[in-house]
């Protein structure tokens, strides 16, 4: 049996709301609009890379997603020593480069459980908290919650293009 990326319910961000809720909303709402992106797909098709040459794919933004999210909630702005993901050493863009639809939904799986961990790394955090980037310097969790939004806005105008080359669907 082939497996096919689900339905997915979005909630729209607060339309009123104190700092905090609107910057969780806008963030959920671009995470939800992701998977919203691919559902209805197979492994196969999340897979392809429709515009050669290069190596994006949906399974790949789902990868990669993944990855950032990890690396700056958990490991920059919490501190956890916790691995990256889906790399290999010399080897850059490996989220995108070594996809593999038969394992589409174990990737899935991997972000949604990487938002619950990074949700977790924040609860009850302060916009204002801060913490130290290499090369960077000090950040707070308000710019991070806003880079964030902007990593998946940009990447969901990809998954934009990207379904539209697989099976011709537009739109939210």
């Amino acid at each position: 049996m082939t497996w096919t990326a689900p339905a997915i319910t979005r909630i729209d961000e607060p339309f009123v709301a104190d700092e905090r809720a609107m910057l969780e909303g806008f963030l959920e709402w671009e995470r939800a609009t992701l998977l919203h992106k691919c559902a209805g797909l197979t492994g196969e098709q999340l897979a392809l890379r429709p515009v050669a040459p290069s190596t994006l794919s949906l399974l790949g933004l789902v990868r990669h997603l993944a990855s950032v999210e990890r690396h700056w909630f958990r490991r920059r702005f919490r501190g956890e020593a916790v691995e990256p993901l889906f790399s290999r050493e010399g080897v850059p863009g490996v989220a995108f480069s070594e996809v593999d639809p038969s394992r589409a939904e174990a990737d899935f799986d991997c972000l949604m459980a990487e938002w619950s961990l990074c949700r977790r790394a924040v609860a009850g955090a302060a916009l204002d908290e801060t913490f130290i980037t290499e090369g960077w310097g000090e950040m707070s969790l308000r710019w991070l919650y806003q880079h964030m939004i902007n990593e998946y806005a940009r990447h969901n105008g990809h998954a934009d293009l990207l379904r539209e080359r697989i099976d011709g669907r537009v739109g939210a």
